[in-house]
């Protein structure tokens, strides 16, 4: 049996837990930096059998600037281990600024669904006289919160 190789290739054996299949030639293959660092030379690396071994020799991140609602800008660095990495959910779980929008994101759908399916809460909302008082003690709420920081 002999191998044959492609370009945008890589050999899939059939145990292979991360099979990549050849590209098709009707697509186009674009090919990025892993790295923010300007490669000072091009290199030829030998023994990169897995994307794993990819993913160890390169090191790939990459800084990001993220602003807040107040206009203050947050920098962090991202970095990237496997292919699960490029994804919202892995790059989410390696950003504070992220996971914070995510729980401040999951926090406004809760509250959402509780306004749509609390009948007491709705009518409450109704009642101008009962919408006044729960807005009196959320704001009493809010003044305890910001007092005891």
């Amino acid at each position: 049996m002999s191998d044959t190789y492609g370009i945008g290739g890589n050999e899939v054996k059939s145990d292979a837990a991360e099979a990549i299949q050849d590209i098709p030639q009707n697509r186009t293959l674009f090919v990025e930096k892993l790295t923010q660092d300007q490669p000072i030379k091009p290199e030829v690396v030998k023994g990169l059998k897995t994307i794993d071994d990819v993913f160890e020799h390169y090191k790939p991140n990459v800084d990001v600037e993220f602003e807040d609602s107040d206009g203050v800008n947050k920098k962090e660095n991202l970095s990237f281990s496997n292919l699960g990495d490029y994804g919202a959910i892995g790059i989410t779980k390696q950003s504070k600024f992220l996971k914070d929008l995510s729980t401040e994101k999951d926090q406004y759908v809760k509250i959402a669904k509780q306004l749509k399916t609390n009948k007491i809460l709705k009518t409450a909302l109704e009642n101008p006289e009962a919408k006044q008082a729960l807005l009196e003690s959320i704001r009493a709420l809010l003044t305890e919160i910001e007092e005891n920081k």
